[in-house]
């Protein structure tokens, strides 16, 4: 029988899925010995994962830009980096405060004043309520209209932050995003400087960590929401992930057309604080439990088809067996394997290193 030594052609071609069964008629067992140098692994069982390794880029999600409706002159703003809260001074026009407040409904277009009706009122009364200047019973956050309680809840906000408690929300006073934490990423307006009306004046993102794949648009059908992820950060260590969307818009990079994958860290604070830095990603698509398995390298391609793996037995006596392979682990090195005769412990023989 003519016995051919698996090499790494046969682990590119396992990556990530299971082959099917390559037997035409299953090899009968033998004795034989390898003639090339050699070593010793074991068969081994527990859990094995199909990987699809990636680049990807681990920072903030969400990107806004920020836009001024106060009109004078930009007198303080945050530092990049600086992180704000829904209801905190964003930046200041003239010495007076710009708020952040929480919504995206309506783009901030007038005075809020009480009697006010839209979606602008429903988003102020959503943040009033979410400060806790009101109480859902005293303030109905889905309301569209500006009550008596939205104006004493408003007064409050303006108070806090030191503005004058009118009880009504001039255009330019506050500004609205869709997240309750911001981080800032860039700033466009310089102190000192005019601040014009519909002027974009940073640039923010959220304060969530998130890890961003530009994933070969052929390979989307082996990744979905909800897979498993190992992250390698640029120090080494790793931190565990979850895939929370994938892209079905391609798009052309260099020479790839890509689709956006999101991953989600599943410890935020292992991750550190680097933003666009560079990352391996392990993406999980499938995992098998309780399984035997061996490393790749030990796979022998049999003349008549198939494969084998060689044990050595008590006496030192080497076997043949006829083996069906499963799921490849690339990153473990490790298949999936089952066979008459094959058992956890058994030392088998794969080439020297």
């Amino acid at each position: 029988m003519t016995v051919l030594i698996v090499v790494g052609v046969l682990v590119a071609a396992g990556a990530g899925v299971a082959v099917t069964d390559p037997f035409k008629e299953a090899p009968k067992e033998s004795t034989t010995k390898t003639a090339a140098p050699t070593g010793l692994s074991k068969v081994t069982q527990g859990t094995l994962s199909a990987r699809t390794l990636q680049n990807g880029t681990l920072g903030y999600a969400g990107s806004y830009d920020v836009v001024n409706n106060a009109k004078g002159t930009m007198t303080k703003l945050p530092a990049v980096g600086d992180v704000i809260s829904q209801g905190e001074v964003l930046y200041r026009v003239d010495g007076k405060p710009v708020v952040l407040l929480q919504g995206a409904a309506e783009p901030v277009y007038r005075d809020l004043a009480y009697g006010a009706e839209g979606a602008d009122v429903r988003q102020l009364n959503a943040a009033l309520v979410t400060l806790k200047y009101a109480t859902k019973d005293q303030i109905d956050p889905d309301s569209d209209y500006f009550s008596k309680q939205t104006l004493y809840a408003l007064k409050e906000l303006q108070d806090d932050v030191g503005l004058d408690d009118s009880g009504e929300l001039p255009l330019g006073q506050a500004v609205f995003l869709p997240v309750e934490e911001i981080r800032v990423v860039k700033s466009d307006a310089v102190r000192g400087g005019p601040a014009g009306q519909g002027q974009n004046v940073m640039q923010v993102s959220s304060t969530k960590r998130q890890v961003v794949v530009e994933l070969n648009a052929s390979e989307q059908t082996g990744v979905a929401v909800g897979d498993k992820v190992t992250i390698t950060l640029p120090d080494g260590k790793t931190t565990p992930g979850v895939v929370s969307s994938v892209g079905k818009v391609a798009k052309q990079v260099e020479d790839k057309t890509t689709i956006e994958v999101r991953i989600k860290p599943q410890d935020p604070k292992a991750t550190g604080g680097l933003d666009q830095a560079p990352v391996q990603v392990a993406i999980i698509s499938d995992t098998v439990k309780g399984v035997l398995s061996v490393p790749v390298n030990a796979l022998l391609a049999l003349s008549g088809g198939g494969y084998a793996v060689e044990v050595v037995q008590a006496g030192g006596e080497h076997k043949l067996i006829a083996i069906r392979t499963g799921l490849f682990d690339d990153s473990e090195g490790k298949v999936e394997v089952s066979g008459a005769g094959l058992a956890v412990g058994q030392q088998i023989v794969v080439p020297a290193s």
